[in-house]
């Protein structure tokens, strides 16, 4: 495949390039005040979907909902509340917790009223079972109406198991939540380190802060709470339970781990705003030439949401969260590969998806692939865009989830042909590719391919790539300060968009679809697929 796919770039016509006027212009209105921050469900929500599918018709692109429109409908749940405290009681004494400075939580179900009474903490390591790794840190305990206290990341100092220091989605706190849920627990409160979440606190307390949104349930046990707690604090209770919390996570890194029971019970209810709203995938697609091939396609996703509008602002302070990195600066570059593939003649059909609700937990991807106009078994693979480099050109290319599957070897060769080369994710403990929306598609079987410029830039002394990320992340990431600004760069971002784009160009003409790399944790859901 990779001979063929790759040859047949040579043959293309030419077609207007890609220009950083091109991106700078999509992200100038997209991150723009107007938009109010683009929130799930909202009036810039709407702007957002109409922009891009007003963008994909006057390119001559095919409306590609289900339903023959542009924008497929996906129904939300939003739940507004939060407790102003909570109170953790020990034998002896109590802790009174405060809300965003000791911790952040959200309701973990549907209802008006989320009520915690005197429920048992028990503290569960990183409450990780799995089998192939022979780590079972829950030891059939029975859980049902504890509150876990849980370890967040997974074990690390055995590169023999989990990956070492490369984060598996048993280390996302999407799995602390699904399991906490599965075992009947009545809450769940993660641990917050730096290290371990990526991002400091700040982050969740902007993130985990107001209307929350999920798809709407379909019943079975829910979490009455579920969020995060500070180390400082956790400490704290601990030490009130007569426990030190780096003794037991010492021990957590064990496989002779077994839950422990603090002796310590923790009280709260507060009150909910429960509202159904609707936000929506936008869909375009250029429909592939190839009387057999056509039927298969490959799938371009950005997600076109972000924060929406801070709650509480002081006067005259910023409160909207632009997003303009994360993600206008996706779509943006969806929107111009979009625009330039429409000139070219494909076998496979190709379709654009600016899915919605990504900072809710990856929403509107989940839906589209729960919902597709194209079954999975006939995606030939999902190729991710969330957030552009802003600094400039580098000599390296930074692939999230390396080694996973056979579009390692396309990317390889599109890289070489720029000058540049492929490395591994610096970052692997903080398990990105989990972390976007490509990570729907690689549940459901189809290969997925999601990387960023590297960190060695052309013109710039060592470690300086690693200097500008770190500040951009504990500065502006989830910030209303994520805006479009004149100093960016955008050398660095086309070259990456041009690899995009020509990744899919590859893909859509090649001889066979993509596959996973034999043994991988994604390769059983591929093979399972029905055509």
């Amino acid at each position: 495949m990779l001979a063929v796919a790759l040859s047949l770039l040579a043959a293309v016509p030419a077609v207007k390039p890609m220009t950083a006027g091109e991106l700078r212009g999509h992200i100038s209105f997209l991150a723009s005040d107007l938009l109010e921050g683009r929130g799930p469900a909202t009036a810039g929500d709407r702007l957002a979907q109409q922009y891009i599918a007003s963008q994909f018709e006057a390119m001559g692109l095919e409306p590609g909902a289900p339903d023959g429109g542009w924008i497929q409908q996906v129904e939300l749940v939003g739940v507004n509340g939060h407790p102003d405290k909570m109170k953790v009681q020990g034998k002896a004494a109590a802790l009174e917790l405060a809300f965003k400075d000791d911790f952040i939580v959200v309701s973990g179900h549907q209802e008006k009223t989320s009520v915690v009474a005197s429920a048992e903490l028990v503290f569960v390591g990183y409450g990780i079972t799995a089998p192939e790794y022979k780590w079972d840190d829950l030891k059939g305990v029975d859980l049902k109406g504890k509150v876990l206290v849980v370890m967040n990341s997974d074990p690390e100092d055995d590169p023999s198991i989990f990956a070492g220091r490369a984060r598996l989605y048993y280390g996302r706190w999407a799995y602390k939540f699904e399991q906490a849920q599965k075992l009947g627990a009545v809450g769940c409160l993660i641990i917050h380190t730096t290290p371990s979440a990526g991002y400091p606190w700040q982050v969740v307390q902007t993130s985990w802060s107001g209307e929350q949104f999920d798809l709407p349930t379909s019943g079975g046990p829910q979490l009455q709470l579920k969020g995060w707690i500070t180390e400082a604090v956790t400490k704290k209770l601990f030490a009130l339970a007569g426990k030190d919390l780096d003794q037991l996570r010492a021990l957590a890194n064990t496989r002779r781990f077994s839950p422990v029971r603090l002796g310590l019970t923790l009280s709260t209810s507060f009150n909910n705003v429960v509202a159904r709203k609707v936000s929506g995938n936008v869909l375009g697609l250029l429909r592939g030439s190839d009387p057999q091939l056509k039927s298969e396609v490959v799938v371009y996703t950005a997600h076109h949401d972000h924060l929406g509008k801070k709650e509480g602002g002081a006067p005259g302070e910023d409160v909207i969260y632009n997003g303009a990195v994360d993600n206008a600066s996706g779509v943006a570059a969806m929107l111009a590969i979009a625009r330039s593939l429409r000139s070219h003649t494909v076998k496979r059909s190709i379709l654009f998806a600016a899915v919605a609700a990504e900072e809710q937990g990856l929403l509107g991807s989940q839906f589209l692939v729960e919902h597709p106009p194209f079954p999975p078994s006939r995606m030939a693979a999902n190729l991710n865009l969330d957030g552009l480099n802003i600094w400039g050109r580098t000599r390296d290319l930074s692939v999230i989830g390396l080694g996973k599957s056979s579009l390692d070897g396309l990317i390889v060769e599109l890289a070489k042909q720029q000058g540049r080369t492929v490395k591994p994710d610096a970052l692997s403990d903080r398990g990105f590719f989990y972390r976007s929306d490509q990570f729907n598609f690689a549940k459901a079987g189809v290969p997925s391919a999601y990387f960023s410029s590297g960190q060695d830039f052309i013109g710039r002394p060592e470690n300086w790539g690693r200097e500008q990320r770190d500040k951009w992340e504990s500065v502006h990431y989830h910030q209303p300060s994520d805006e479009l600004r004149d100093t960016w760069d955008f050398s660095g971002a086309l070259e990456d968009v041009r690899l995009f784009h020509d990744l899919g160009l590859s893909v859509a003409n090649g001889a066979s679809m993509p596959t996973w790399t034999k043994g991988d944790e994604f390769e059983a859901a591929r093979t399972g697929l029905r055509r």
